[in-house]
């Protein structure tokens, strides 16, 4: 496989080779579960599905870990505002821990809806403050940290590689490139690692640690959890754009800082933000979308993941609901296209890899380029159109291409083509329509037109469709 990935570090297209043969190591940045996912935070896991569908088909063993947020994320990324988490709590009258078992429970239902693959580790950060304490002591031990009004720093002058990710420059950062809000801090850009008390009264969670009673900054979350499950390097962290300035930025200086390990990750992937009329889809602005407010206007989220899949994760994506319905009739018509082709099986057929040398193995090769081309899923699906348009391609070899090239699109058209066909019927139900198919069968042979047409009535009034072909008669749920 010559996969391509566009790496944000060093902003270009670049060959992609594991660290270990045959392994790769993924982290992605998960939810800080204070609230619903809305549909442009979603737009980031499917991304990471799609990448790890891609790397598993090509035989790589892939261990990939997200993360769950339930403390220390502020509302400003840069140690300003509130804690996300303790301010939803109060809003709602419900615990911290409530709060994040319940956007939590939310938030993996709609990947299931929208058919993402579960992670291979699920990490919360409360349940890893010992390995974030551990870790903050190695950064201290390197001389890259600060005390000042009881909380602990990371200082951004004692790595000098600071702002790589995002190209800063670190002599315009020491010169203050934003407006100080911590008056703690000797450079604006540095970064909490540890708060104590003294960031907030009465803060709902805390720990005991060197640096005093508190909590932990959110960069170090990920850097503490990544390195636990991961190593110390490995191969690819995702996340979206946003992430890039200040929280990946963050995360690459306390690890490396921590490790003297460079690079830490090999490869940064990062997708594009989810636009609406009005800008950048974000919970601070009110009015949010949901994967539940879509299904209530009427979509399946199946059709919000093939909107996804129709633009390039690199590109803003621009939502409207004139878009989704676009989708929506768009993915209805694919799935028409599969049930016409399984209509066209001879019976028994079961299509599982397409021949040798046929015209299916073009439109296939030409998807896997397309893959392998920076995860380019718009024209991953239109080698698929055509793959099940063309006339010269067999039921069978266009079946099995489709069902191939669903592996990494993740759109389960065997399982909906099956649904909205009857393929699931019960075997009882399924052994007495193929008898009665079978005793039209002889009764025509005999001439015996008026219980032959007796037969497909009964058929129908039940939903059940014949269709006579030269191979000879199929059914389906009308």
């Amino acid at each position: 496989m010559a996969l391509t990935l566009f790496n944000t570090l060093g902003r270009s297209v670049q060959a992609f080779e594991p660290r270990a043969s045959g392994k790769v190591g993924f982290y992605g940045c998960g939810p800080t579960v204070y609230n619903y996912a809305h549909i442009g935070n979603l737009r980031a896991y499917v991304l990471h599905d799609v990448l790890v569908r891609t790397l598993r088909r090509a035989g790589f063993e892939v261990t990939h870990v997200m993360n769950i947020t339930d403390v220390g994320h502020l509302s400003g990324d840069s140690d300003e505002g509130d804690d996300k988490m303790v301010k939803s709590a109060q809003e709602r009258g419900k615990s911290v821990l409530e709060v994040a078992e319940f956007y939590a429970k939310a938030f993996f239902q709609d990947l299931q809806r929208l058919n993402v693959a579960p992670p291979t580790v699920i990490c919360k950060a409360t349940e890893h403050i010992s390995d974030m304490i551990d870790l903050i002591k190695r950064i201290e031990a390197r001389g890259c940290t600060y005390s000042a009004g009881g909380n602990l720093y990371f200082d951004i002058t004692k790595f000098p590689a600071y702002g790589e990710l995002a190209r800063l420059r670190l002599d315009d950062l020491k010169a203050g490139a934003r407006t100080e809000v911590d008056e703690n801090k000797r450079n604006p850009h540095d970064f909490v690692l540890w708060f104590t008390k003294s960031k907030f009264e009465n803060q709902a969670l805390v720990w005991d640690s060197p640096w005093g009673t508190g909590y932990p900054g959110w960069h170090i979350e990920c850097s503490a959890m990544s390195i636990k499950y991961l190593g110390e390097t490995f191969d690819i962290h995702a996340g979206g754009i946003d992430h890039v300035p200040i929280h990946h930025t963050n995360e690459i200086a306390q690890s490396e800082a921590a490790t003297g390990k460079h690079p830490w990750v090999k490869y940064w992937v990062h997708n594009e933000f989810l636009v609406l009329d009005k800008g950048k889809m974000s919970k601070s602005a009110g009015g949010f979308l949901t994967l539940q407010s879509l299904i209530d206007a009427g979509y399946d989220p199946l059709d919000y993941r093939y909107f996804l899949l129709g633009g390039h994760y690199r590109s803003q994506l621009q939502f409207s609901y004139q878009a989704l319905e676009s989708a929506k009739n768009a993915r209805k018509s694919l799935l028409d296209r599969v049930i016409e082709r399984i209509n066209g099986l001879p019976p028994d057929a079961k299509p599982e890899k397409v021949s040798p040398g046929s015209k299916a193995e073009t439109y296939l090769s030409a998807f896997n380029a397309a893959l392998e081309d920076d995860l380019s899923t718009p024209r991953g699906l239109a080698e698929l159109w055509g793959l099940l348009r063309d006339p010269e391609v067999s039921p069978a070899d266009a079946l099995a291409g489709a069902f191939d090239m669903d592996q990494i699109l993740g759109l389960a058209l065997k399982a909906e083509a099956e649904k909205r066909r009857g393929f699931e019927e019960p075997q009882e139900l399924v052994a007495e329509i193929e008898s009665l198919i079978a005793k039209r069968g002889e009764a025509k042979k005999v001439k015996n037109f008026a219980e032959a047409d007796a037969i497909r009535r009964t058929l129908k009034e039940r939903g059940i469709i014949l269709e006579d072909r030269p191979a000879g008669t199929v059914w389906r749920r009308e």
